[in-house]
C-alpha cells in the first residue's frame, strides 16, 4: 500500500511528453494538474521544448534536479521502453502509461506490454495502464489532476476505478451532473501492474472513501478479489458492473482487454459470495451509489412512502413489495401527529398521501413523524411537481425533515416546474434525488441487502483431513494410464467415498451370478445401473434399471443390459446398488472454470433441474456459510425444510456434502467435472447419500 502512495500522494509529478498544445494529450495533462492546483511540483519533460505553460521544460526525467514520485507518460508507442529506463534510473515510484497499442491490439502488442511490465518490476516501480486515461485524487492536500479527462469532479467520498478509458470519462461527467462527489478515480486500462485488488485494499485505508464503484471487464485473480471484497464490503460498500453478460458481450470484452471474460454465473457467485453489489448497468450503478455515498445504512425493512400524488406512491408501494421492503402501517400516535399538520382530505396510513396541495411544512412534519415511528427504518419523499406549489420551498422542507432523523431519506422529484434549483438544494444537502419511485425502491432495497450481509457470519473453511487422497489419486491415475478422461460410475462413486460423501450401498458386476450375490448381499430392492466410460448418458443404451424386487431379477436385469451396452463398449460392467426408500432428490456439481477454478452448484433434482433448472452456483472456496446460503437459494428450498408436513431434510448432512465436494475439487486438480445426480437428502437420523455419479478429468 505504501508503494501506491508514489502514484496517489507524489511529492513531485513528471509529465513525459507535455506539449504546448492543449489538445494533446501531454497538453491536456499538464493543464489538468495545474489548473486543478495540484500541491506538489510539475515537471515538464519534452526535448523539443525548453518551456511549456511558463515551466522550465526539462528533456529528459533525469535531468530533472529533484526527486520525482510519479511519472505520467504520453509519448508514441516506440518510445515507452526508453522512457521507463529513465524513469527507473531516476528512482521514480510509480508511472502512468498514457500510451495504446499494447495487449489490446495482440501478440505484438502482448509482448511488448510483458517487458514493460519486467522493466517496471525490475526498478521497483508501480505501474497503471497502459492504454488508460490517468488517475486522480481529489484530497485537498493533494489535488492530484493526472488525467486527460476533461471533467473537473466535485470532492466527495466515492472511489471510481475504470477498464475503460472512455467510459471512465463519461462516467466522471454523471458523477458531477449527479452531485456525487469523488475521493481518487484510476483507469486501469490494461491492468499490467496496479489492479482493482489493489486499488480495494488502498481505498479500504482511505478516510476519504466511503464507497467503492467499480466497471469491469475481466478478473486478474478472483480467489483474492473474494478474499480482500469480504473484508472490504463490511466495512465499505462496493458496487460494480462487469461487462459480458453474454456470449457477444464476453467477446467483445476479449477483444478490447486483451483477456477473456468470465462466465456470468461465476461472475454472479463471485459478487454474492464476496458481498459486491452489482449493477445491471451504468444507470443502476449510479441508482445505487447515490444512496450508500449519502445515507445510513437502514435498520430494517420498513418503508414510510410520503408523497403529494397517489399514482407515484403505488408504483414505489409496489417495487419496494417485489424488493422485500415492507410498508407498516404507522402508529396511532404518529398518525396523529401528521393529521395535525396535513389537509383534512390526506391519507395518512402509509404510503401518507398528502394531496397535490401540500407544500415544505406538511412534508417537514410529515417527515419528522415518520421518522420517529418504531417501525419505520427508511422514508421515500415523492414530490409531483406543480405550478401552483414552490418545488425550493418543498426542497427545504424536506432537508429540514430529513435532518437528525438517522435515517435513509430517498427523494423522487418529479416534473419541471423548478426542479433543477429544488434538486440541487436537496443535493447539496446531502440527499439521494431520483427522477423516478421505483429508483428510489431499487436503491433501498440494495441497501437492505448490503446491511443483511454486513451482518452475515464470516464463515470458516473445511479441510477435511480424513479425506483418503492417496485412494483418489489411485482411481484417477488408473483412469490417466488408460488416456481417458470419462471415470466409469464405480470409480466415480469410489471416488466420492473416498471424499468422506456417503454413497448408497453398491457393487459392481461382470457377470449374471455377480449380479444376484450382489442383489442378495444388498438386500432388494435394487436398482441397477450400466458402468461404463464410453456411455456417458446410461438412458441411450436402457442403462438404469429400477425396482427390482429380487435377485433373479437382477440377474435377468444384466443379462438384458449388457447386451446392448457391450455393443458400445464391450468392458462395460453394471452397478448394483440399494434402492433408497425415503429423501429428496437433489443435485451437487461442480465444474472447473478456466478463469474462476472451481465453480461448485446446488439444487434440486429430478424435473427441477432439467426443466425449471433451479440451481445455484458459488465459486471456490466455500465456507460454511456459503454452502448453507447455497441450499436456502434455491427456490425449491421449502421442499427440503419441511413444507407441507413434508419430512425436513438434513441440512447440515447437505452442507457438509457440498464443502466435502468443494474441498475435492481443490486437493485434486484433475478433476474437471463432476455431477452428483441424484443426491438423496434424507431426514435428520436417516442417511443422506449419493445415488449415482459422473465425473470428468481435465
Amino acid at each position: 500500500m505504501v508503494s501506491l502512495d508514489a502514484l496517489f500522494r507524489p511529492r513531485a509529478v513528471a509529465v513525459i511528453g507535455a506539449s504546448r498544445d492543449r489538445r494533446s494529450v501531454g497538453g491536456s495533462i499538464l493543464h489538468n494538474l495545474l489548473t486543478f492546483e495540484f500541491q506538489g511540483q510539475v515537471f515538464p519533460v519534452n526535448p523539443k521544448a525548453s518551456v511549456v505553460h511558463s515551466l522550465k521544460c526539462y528533456a529528459s526525467v533525469e535531468d530533472i534536479p529533484d526527486p520525482v514520485d510519479l511519472a505520467v507518460i504520453a509519448v508514441p508507442k516506440p518510445h515507452v521502453l526508453g522512457v521507463l529506463e529513465s524513469c527507473g534510473r531516476k528512482g521514480v515510484g510509480a508511472v502512468v502509461i498514457i500510451t495504446a497499442g499494447f495487449k489490446e491490439v495482440g501478440e505484438a502488442g502482448l509482448a511488448l506490454e510483458q517487458e514493460v511490465v519486467r522493466l517496471v518490476k525490475r526498478h521497483g516501480m508501480r505501474l497503471v495502464g497502459p492504454n488508460c486515461m490517468g488517475v486522480i485524487n481529489m484530497d485537498p492536500a493533494v489535488r492530484l489532476q493526472a488525467s486527460f479527462s476533461a471533467n473537473e469532479p466535485l470532492p466527495g467520498p466515492v472511489a471510481f476505478s475504470s477498464q475503460s478509458g472512455a467510459l471512465g470519462e463519461a462516467i466522471l461527467a454523471l458523477l458531477r451532473e449527479r452531485g456525487l462527489g469523488l475521493s481518487m478515480f484510476v483507469s486501469l486500462g490494461n491492468k499490467a501492474d496496479v489492479s482493482g485488488n489493489d486499488l480495494l485494499e488502498y481505498w479500504e485505508q482511505d478516510a476519504n472513501t466511503r464507497v467503492i464503484l467499480m466497471y469491469l471487464e475481466s478478473f486478474g485473480n478472483p480467489e483474492r478479489f473474494l478474499e480482500i471484497c469480504q473484508r472490504v464490503s463490511k466495512t465499505k460498500p462496493v458496487i460494480a458492473v462487469k461487462s459480458g453478460r453474454t456470449a457477444a458481450g464476453a467477446r467483445a470484452a476479449a477483444s478490447h482487454t486483451g483477456s477473456l471474460a468470465g462466465a456470468d454465473n461465476a461472475v454472479e457467485s463471485l459478487f454474492t459470495q464476496a458481498g459486491v453489489i452489482r449493477a445491471a448497468g451504468i444507470e443502476e450503478l449510479f441508482i445505487y451509489a447515490s444512496a450508500f455515498a449519502s445515507q445510513p445504512m437502514p435498520a430494517g425493512t420498513g418503508v414510510a412512502i410520503i408523497t403529494n400524488s397517489g399514482g407515484p406512491a403505488i408504483l414505489a408501494t409496489d417495487a419496494c413489495i417485489e424488493l422485500g421492503l415492507q410498508i407498516p402501517t404507522l402508529s396511532d400516535e404518529t398518525q396523529a401527529r401528521i393529521r395535525a399538520a396535513v389537509a383534512p382530505e390526506a391519507s395518512v396510513a402509509n404510503p401518507v398521501d398528502m394531496i397535490a396541495t401540500a407544500a415544505g411544512p406538511q412534508y417537514e412534519a410529515a417527515m419528522r413523524a415518520a421518522a420517529g415511528d418504531a417501525s419505520v427504518d427508511a422514508i421515500i419523499a415523492i414530490f409531483t411537481s406543480l405550478e401552483m406549489i414552490d418545488g425550493p420551498s418543498v426542497a427545504h422542507g424536506i432537508i429540514r425533515g430529513a435532518q437528525g432523523c438517522g435515517k435513509p431519506v430517498l427523494v423522487c422529484f418529479m416534473g419541471s416546474v423548478r426542479s433543477r434549483e429544488a434538486i440541487d438544494l436537496m443535493r447539496d444537502a446531502g440527499l439521494a434525488v431520483y427522477t423516478f419511485p421505483e429508483d428510489a425502491a431499487r436503491a433501498l432495497g440494495a441497501m437492505v441487502r448490503h446491511g443483511r450481509w454486513v451482518q452475515r457470519p464470516v464463515g470458516v473453511r473445511r479441510m477435511f483431513e480424513d479425506m483418503d487422497r492417496a485412494g483418489i489419486e489411485r482411481l484417477v491415475r488408473s483412469a490417466r494410464d488408460e488416456g481417458r478422461i470419462q471415470l466409469t460410475l464405480a470409480e466415480a462413486q469410489g471416488i466420492l467415498a473416498c471424499a468422506g460423501i456417503p454413497v448408497l450401498p453398491w457393487r459392481e458386476v461382470a457377470s449374471r451370478e455377480e449380479a444376484i450375490a450382489a442383489a442378495n448381499a444388498l438386500g432388494c430392492p435394487v436398482v441397477a445401473k450400466v458402468s461404463s466410460a464410453a456411455i456417458v448418458h446410461k438412458s441411450e443404451v436402457g442403462g438404469v434399471r429400477l425396482g427390482l424386487e429380487s435377485a433373479l431379477a437382477a440377474g435377468v436385469a444384466f443379462d438384458q443390459m449388457m447386451v446392448a451396452a457391450r455393443r458400445r463398449d464391450p468392458r462395460a460392467r453394471l452397478v448394483i446398488q440399494r434402492q433408497v426408500a425415503e429423501g429428496t432428490e437433489v443435485i451437487v456439481g461442480a465444474t472447473r472454470d478456466a478463469k474462476f477454478g472451481p465453480l461448485l452448484m446446488f439444487g434440486l433434482g429430478g424435473i427441477f433441474v432439467e426443466i425449471m433448472k433451479d440451481v445455484v452456483f458459488r465459486v471456490h472456496p466455500l465456507s460454511d456459510v456459503d454452502a448453507q446460503d447455497m441450499i436456502r437459494a434455491v427456490k425449491g428450498f421449502p421442499m427440503l425444510d419441511g413444507a407441507r408436513g413434508r419430512p425436513k431434510a438434513d441440512l447440515a448432512a447437505l452442507e457438509a456434502i457440498i464443502l466435502r465436494i468443494d474441498c475435492l475439487m481443490a486437493t485434486c486438480p484433475d478433476i474437471g467435472e463432476l455431477d452428483i445426480n441424484p443426491l438423496f437428502a434424507a431426514p435428520a437420523g436417516a442417511a443422506t447419500a449419493a445415488a449415482d455419479a459422473r465425473i470428468t478429468l481435465t
